[in-house]
């Protein structure tokens, strides 16, 4: 019900907006120890590998795991990259991109003795604005050795939180999904982190939302009186890959959970900080986020496993056939830096039929392939794809204008074909590789379609292309129970997160559209019932800047 209507009820929301009530976009915990991260620069170490080397098994030497490190992970995935200002307003943007760049997603580290951070194991939270980390428990290495004591050698964990109202107070009852999206984005940009340092990183999927509670700290009232509770997300194991050939992990079998029993006892010993309060006035309630949070609420630690040994010698771990190779590929954190959210498109810019078949072989999950040793960033997510993209071709040199689909895994394709009951083509478009389940549903000029379907922005159509992701919705919903619900909208933000960066890399710029219609998407393609939802819309073009912004750097200004 929450996402079938989430477009008509946004006049409800607007009622609610409250400019004076916007909360703080950055959390923090009072008297907390601040740790600050060494602030580094492009040509320090850990230096970052080229961009296209992420998607290159074996590229990328692992570097051990070090303040400098923790440093580089969290700046690529969960830090500032800029600061912008309009006249007397100013505002950041981060690595991980977010809805109206309000910033729900809270970040945390449960790793063990570092040098210069702690001589013992302890909780911490990322504070982006400071790039720090503030300690908020701590706790005995022999606890430490025994939460981790199934995951391979020197590995840690970061978790996921969400303040839903840093988007209600905007969106309304939108802001679940939107929130949603947000943690999608943010396993991406923490996967695709972990690859500039060699990491390998996994979402420990069978952790219950008590589990990540109580290891975070999220459930202690006293440390979030008058202040805006956090809701659990997820869970990812982070850990250095070992060289070429040897097994990644040390280890035969990685779990999915953390035991629940040791999270009990690792009674974190000491704990500092309190929550502060991000809103001047009291949060509006949304009766709709909170029944959306329960219904969804994962109740069970499941003790479920992925096998360690990626065997990467062999060539797994990336794309079956050549993706595009830039002759001085840029530097992946470079890329990952300059990424912004398009807010409007010159409409004439095209781009190579070449270059748009090598995006979309980037976000597939290749799933007929042991979990570790799928492609990055889909090497993180241990479950079977869910999400098809409807793609609305506009300027695609050599591609016919017109309606297409990518299958994201082709088991999946005699489903799509039975359940789309449009007359349409299933024709394989002229040189796409073999490789790529991609199809010619209906030729045309769509840009018109796409900007109906996307609320009359004129984004959509003034763009290269534009697509909505569809979830195979009803059935993974009937098999896995309503907790599911979430992970359609994470691995919609994962498939976001990668076409951002493939846009910038390919010199152009996208932007996630959260804003569409639903029923006429599906009744574009034909579908009836909960088979299939629209979850997720996404537009990539030449991007048109602003000129009135000013670009600030993201540290090292008085405000920053």
């Amino acid at each position: 019900q929450e996402t079938k209507h989430h477009f008509h009820r946004y006049a409800r929301s607007l009622g609610h907006l409250d400019w004076a009530n916007q909360p703080d976009p950055f959390r923090r915990y009072e008297g907390a120890p601040l740790v600050s991260l060494p602030l580094l620069r492009e040509d320090d170490a850990p230096l970052s590998p080229s961009y296209d080397d992420l998607y290159r098994a074996g590229a990328v030497a692992s570097v051990p795991v070090s303040l400098r490190s923790l440093s580089r992970c969290f700046e690529q995935a969960l830090a500032l990259t800029a600061w912008k200002q309009a006249g007397e307003t100013r505002w950041a943007l981060r690595s991980n991109p977010s809805s109206g760049n309000l910033h729900p997603t809270e970040g945390y580290l449960v790793v063990g003795a570092i040098e210069s951070l702690a001589e013992t194991p302890g909780l911490y939270h990322y504070a982006p604005k400071e790039h720090a980390l503030e300690r908020r428990a701590e706790s005995s290495g022999d606890c430490f050795s025994r939460l981790m004591q199934d995951f391979p050698p020197d590995a840690f964990l970061i978790g996921l939180s969400s303040v839903h109202w840093r988007e209600a107070w905007k969106y309304g009852e939108r802001a679940f999904r939107y929130c949603q999206h947000d943690v999608g984005h943010a396993i991406g940009s923490i996967r695709i982190a972990a690859a500039t340092l060699g990491w390998q990183a996994l979402l420990l999927d069978g952790v219950s939302d008590a589990t990540i509670e109580r290891l975070l700290g999220l459930n202690r009232e006293d440390d979030f009186e008058g202040a805006e509770r956090e809701h659990p997300d997820c869970l990812m194991v982070l850990w250095p890959a070992r060289s070429v050939g040897e097994d990644s992990s040390g280890k035969g079998r990685i779990p999915l959970c953390l035991d629940p029993e040791v999270v009990r006892e690792q009674a974190w010993q000491v704990w500092h900080g309190k929550a502060n309060r991000l809103s001047r006035d009291r949060p509006v309630p949304w009766e709709l986020i909170e029944e959306a949070a329960r219904a969804s609420w994962k109740d069970s630690d499941d003790r479920r496993f992925v096998d360690g040994a990626t065997g990467r010698s062999d060539g797994s771990g990336q794309h079956p056939s050549p993706i595009i190779r830039r002759a001085q590929s840029v530097r992946a954190g470079q890329i990952i830096r300059q990424r912004r959210s398009a807010v409007a498109f010159d409409g004439k810019t095209s781009i190579s039929a070449d270059r748009f078949f090598a995006m979309l072989e980037r976000v597939l999950p290749c799933v007929e392939r042991p979990v570790l040793q799928r492609p990055m960033p889909w090497d993180a997510v241990p479950w079977e794809p869910a999400i098809h993209l409807l793609l609305l071709v506009h300027r695609v040199e050599g591609l016919k204008p017109g309606l297409y689909v990518l299958v994201r895994d082709r088991s999946k394709e005699v489903l799509l074909k039975q359940t789309l009951q449009g007359q349409f083509e299933w024709k394989a478009p002229s040189g796409c590789p073999e490789n790529l389940p991609l199809f010619l549903l209906q030729e045309g000029n769509a840009r018109q379609v796409a900007i109906q379907l996307s609320c009359g922005q004129d984004i959509a159509g003034d763009s290269c292309f534009s697509l909505g992701m569809l979830a195979e919705f009803e059935s993974v919903l009937r098999e896995q129970g309503a907790w599911w619900y979430r992970r359609f909208f994470w691995e919609a933000g994962l498939v976001g997160q990668v076409l951002y960066l493939e846009a910038e890399a390919a010199g152009l710029r996208g932007t996630g559209i959260g804003c569409f219609f639903d029923d006429p998407v599906h009744q574009l393609l034909g579908l009836t019932g909960y088979a299939f939802q629209s979850l997720y819309h996404f537009t990539v073009g030449g991007a048109v800047d602003d000129a009135r912004l000013t670009t600030l750097p993201p540290y090292g200004t008085s405000d920053a």
